[in-house]
């Protein structure tokens, strides 16, 4: 939440390890174990740990949001019961899933990128170096524009290509893959003029969150 007034900067911990503690990386292994089980997406990964409630969020460490998430998912897939996460065991048949990742797997996921990459029908509505807008909007569901540039100006430094757009892919609405771009906004044009004149702030942005400057 660096950026947002009231949050202050985000401050790097000097030499911070991967994980603090190993519950940690069990956390984070199984969400990634959990994907093909659930048949989720990262769009949807994300939409559940930023769903968390306000006060939870911000009192809760960022693998313990992981850990929520997970379980709000599982409960909405209908894999866990709330009887079961209280009692920590299953306590019914177990329930049909389409498929299980294997350990080597796994491991071949970790060390594998995957493309979002997509093709659109369309050519980029803008280019590099045209001055545009972020739209102020304040959409219900998930979206990848972060608060403090909405409403403010900026210049499109790079055009990514095209993309899944997460906010549909969040909500299973399917892909609708978008073009993806870079832009640039000055830490004054964002923070007002007790920002240092020398900061600026890149963002990535689907075509639907940005509209030419008037």
């Amino acid at each position: 939440m660096g950026g947002m007034m009231g949050f202050g900067p985000v401050v790097p911990q000097a030499n911070e390890p991967v994980f603090h503690h190993i519950w940690e990386g069990r956390v984070r292994g199984l969400v990634s174990a959990m994907g093909k089980p659930l048949q989720s997406n990262i769009d949807e990964g994300r939409f559940a740990r930023e769903n968390v409630a306000p006060n939870q969020y911000q009192s809760k460490s960022y693998y313990e949001i992981w850990f929520d998430a997970l379980v709000s998912l599982l409960l909405k897939r209908g894999l866990v019961t709330s009887a079961e996460m209280v009692a920590g065991r299953a306590i019914g048949p177990a329930k049909p899933v389409v498929g299980i990742i294997s350990a080597e797997a796994m491991r071949q996921n970790h060390f594998t990128r995957k493309s979002y990459d997509r093709p659109v029908p369309t050519a980029p509505k803008f280019a590099v170096g045209q001055n545009i807008r972020a739209k102020n909007m304040h959409p219900k569901g998930h979206t990848r524009l972060p608060r403090y540039v909405r409403g403010h100006l900026g210049v499109i430094t790079l055009v990514h290509g095209s993309h899944v757009f997460p906010d549909s892919n969040a909500m299973g609405e399917g892909e609708a893959p978008q073009w993806l771009y870079n832009v640039r906004f000055a830490g004054r044009e964002l923070w007002g003029d007790e920002a240092d004149p020398k900061t600026s702030m890149s963002v990535d942005a689907w075509e639907s969150y940005l509209e030419l400057a008037q």
